[in-house]
């Protein structure tokens, strides 16, 4: 094995970023339409797929930082796509539910999501993307070497 650097063409950070903009720029694109954000976004859709929760488990979810996912909740609410209510066992922590309007944005815009993510399938071809997603699935389950457990 080399210690020499490898071309950026090789290089797996650059990679994940280049692909992660080829298919974030068409769901951008719908997103500035409906006037959110894809991290906006990602939150709506992990509320309406797993219910309410409190706000660590949406950050986890939605792959955000805490400090970030409360200027998006804050956004959000102000849109009334989510509500906020005290956790029952705990009045301290807080309970983030999506409203009848924030399934309403991820409704009527689900298809064209789904239909931009099927482009991408079609040009890669099905077993290809499925294995691509498994292989990214992998690489976040798998325990990172010198990381902090």
């Amino acid at each position: 094995m080399t210690n020499l650097p490898l071309s950026t063409s090789r290089s797996m950070p650059i990679a994940l970023l280049r692909a992660r903009e080829r298919v974030m720029g068409p769901i951008r694109n719908m997103l500035a339409d409906v006037g959110i954000t894809e991290q906006q976004w990602r939150v709506l859709r992990v509320l309406q797929e797993d219910g309410a929760m409190e706000p660590t488990r949406i950050a986890d979810a939605a792959c955000l930082l805490l400090p970030s996912l409360t200027r998006i909740l804050q956004k959000l609410e102000e849109k009334e796509l989510i509500a906020r209510s005290p956790d029952a066992n705990d009045r301290r922590k807080q309970i983030v539910s999506i409203t009848e309007q924030g399934s309403a944005v991820i409704d009527a815009n689900l298809a064209t999501s789904v239909a931009l993510m099927n482009q991408v399938r079609d040009r890669m071809g099905a077993d290809r993307y499925d294995e691509l997603l498994d292989l990214l699935g992998d690489l976040c389950a798998a325990e990172m070497e010198g990381e902090p457990d």
